[in-house]
């Protein structure tokens, strides 16, 4: 019988990336760069990266996000810093990270991180039309800043990366019942047909990729963008679709007040 558990650290860690994120290498990070924490820090909820709130020794907070290692490149890192910049500076509401030392991108322990300033609020309302006009207007002024050109290093959104490439690691690897394989085969291969069908009439452009109500911060009268993690070049519909709730009769009426919104400033 063979003993499948990790055996020395560095196995470990191939297995479990953040098993030597310790908040002592969190601090660390930051007092490499010149800010000095004064030992608090608070982790935050995120799914793919580890993401905290630190207090610093001037009473101020930052939040560093320490990305999943192996799952971008630095390039492709960069470009999402680029664009949620470019949308900070033409004044649209994104939390974009900040720059030290000429960079926005840093590293410290085999870790890539990059730093936020920290940023209150709440989840929108998506039952309140006017809250649904505001972000369907912001939505579409980001499409129309990201329709300027694409992303030359990261992905684009498609059915032969996220639906035939996930359908088949599926089947070769058994995660479906034998008995299953075939309807599941079957059922997958009618609807990435159809998928395909529409999105190849889609126009791409530089999109947030992730944008449901979690990434969006409502404070006062309007949203702030965060996590531009899974940004792609991608059809605008990606980003609009999270906004939509409950049966189809809700859904079109949520689209019937989008859609005008959201044609103020884009197509």
């Amino acid at each position: 019988m063979t003993n499948e558990l990790p055996q020395g650290p560095a196995e470990w860690d191939a297995l479990h990336p953040y098993a030597s994120l310790t908040p002592d290498q969190v601090l660390d990070a930051m007092a490499d760069i010149g800010l000095m924490g004064d030992g608090r820090l608070t982790a935050l909820s995120s799914y793919e990266n580890r993401v905290y709130q630190v207090e610093l020794e001037d009473g101020s907070f930052l939040v560093p996000k320490f990305y999943r290692p192996g799952r971008w490149t630095d390039a492709q890192i960069l470009e999402e810093h680029t664009f949620s910049t470019e949308l900070k500076d033409a004044e649209l509401p994104v939390v974009a990270p900040l720059s030290r030392t000429g960079t926005t991108l840093f590293h410290h322990a085999g870790f890539r991180y990059a730093l936020f300033p920290r940023q209150g609020g709440h989840a929108p309302n998506l039952e309140d039309p006017e809250n649904l006009r505001v972000l369907a207007r912001t939505l579409a002024r980001m499409h129309a800043l990201g329709a300027v050109r694409p992303f030359e290093t990261r992905p684009t959104l498609s059915v032969a990366r996220l639906g035939r490439e996930s359908s088949e690691f599926v089947l070769a690897h058994g995660f479906v019942p034998l008995e299953l394989e075939k309807a599941y085969a079957s059922v997958t291969a009618h609807l990435l047909e159809r998928c395909e069908g529409v999105l190849e009439d889609l126009t791409s452009v530089r999109i947030h990729g992730d944008c449901h109500p979690g990434n969006l911060l409502w404070r006062g009268d309007g949203p702030h963008f965060v996590d531009f993690d899974d940004c792609v070049n991608g059809p605008p519909i990606q980003d609009l679709w999270m906004l939509l709730s409950g049966e189809r009769e809700e859904r079109e009426a949520q689209l019937g007040i989008i859609v005008p919104a959201y044609e103020t400033f884009a197509d």
